[in-house]
């Protein structure tokens, strides 16, 4: 790789670690000040804190994974490799599941869906939280076990070279592809039957001859947008995490590194989007800024 890119890429890495730092930063220090003026903190306000605290830990993680597989990485012993493995797989489980758990907490919130299941969980959203959280980490059980597994045969198999570092890459890569899908896919479950909601409340609305624009429609848009944009970079990350894989395979390090910075937009931008699309993240970031502006 030439110096002239690598320079480029290393400033794009060190402006994504950057906005992803300030923008689930101020995730945390708003909701930790809020929490200490209230003494407490909705059920949505606890998923967004624990997300913006599991993005920076999976920042960390990615970065410090370019660092490693740039320099050290045939250097690293067993014990270090299995250290930065699992740590990775803990911040990208969490990250990608408390994520689409938000999603299903905008639905259950704000969807007008009278089927009787669909209710049963919106009454009882306090106590389902915990629940799904707890439930993935079957996923996250399976996914350290099936690794754990395979990362030792590897080792025994390659022992300790750079065969070994491009093979546990894979590994890695792979699984998190593989145990990212079902989070996916309530993600979209979710979207879709916000848009089932909206198309159902719009013609009710039309129906009663009233405006398009009222809070439930409003409601039901921003949600939207918020689930849209964890989509499309939800999207971009798995994308990023396939061809990443497969360029690993193909040793080809230039595209891997490329899909690994574009997947790190995923974790850095769409908490600055949560921001915007809630209200009590949005007034005091808008402040901030034009307290900073004046200066």
């Amino acid at each position: 790789m030439g110096s002239a890119l690598q320079f480029i890429l290393t400033i794009v890495i060190v402006v994504e670690f950057i906005f992803g730092h300030l923008s689930n930063g101020f995730i945390i220090l708003t909701n930790c000040i809020d929490y200490v003026n209230k003494q407490k903190l909705s059920e949505i306000d606890k998923v967004i804190l624990i997300l913006a605290i599991s993005r920076i830990t999976l920042i960390w993680e990615m970065c410090i994974w370019f660092k490693t597989m740039q320099d050290s990485f045939f250097f690293m012993t067993g014990t270090g490799l299995q250290f930065l493995h699992f740590s990775w797989v803990l911040s990208n489980h969490f990250s990608l599941w408390l994520a689409t758990i938000l999603s299903v907490c905008y639905l259950l919130k704000i969807a007008n869906i009278s089927w009787p299941i669909f209710l049963f969980l919106k009454w009882r959203i306090k106590k389902l939280v915990p629940v799904i959280v707890l439930g993935t980490l079957l996923f996250l059980v399976l996914n350290l076990m099936q690794t754990s597994i395979t990362l030792e045969e590897k080792m025994q198999w390659y022992g300790r070279n750079s065969t070994l570092a491009f093979r546990v890459s894979e590994l890695i890569l792979f699984n998190m592809t593989m145990f990212s899908m079902t989070p996916f896919i309530l993600a979209l479950v979710s979207f879709l039957l916000l848009i089932f909601s909206l198309w159902r409340h719009l013609q009710k609305m039309k129906f009663n001859s009233q405006g398009h624009r009222d809070p439930n429609t409003e409601a039901h848009m921003n949600a939207l947008r918020i689930i849209i944009s964890f989509l499309l970079l939800y999207a971009v990350y798995f994308l990023s995490l396939v061809i990443a894989w497969i360029s690993q395979k193909h040793h080809s390090q230039l595209v891997h590194f490329i899909c690994m910075i574009t997947g790190l937009m995923y974790p850095s931008s769409h908490s600055f989007i949560l921001i915007l699309g809630n209200s009590k993240l949005k007034q005091p970031c808008l402040s901030m800024l034009k307290y900073l502006g004046r200066r």
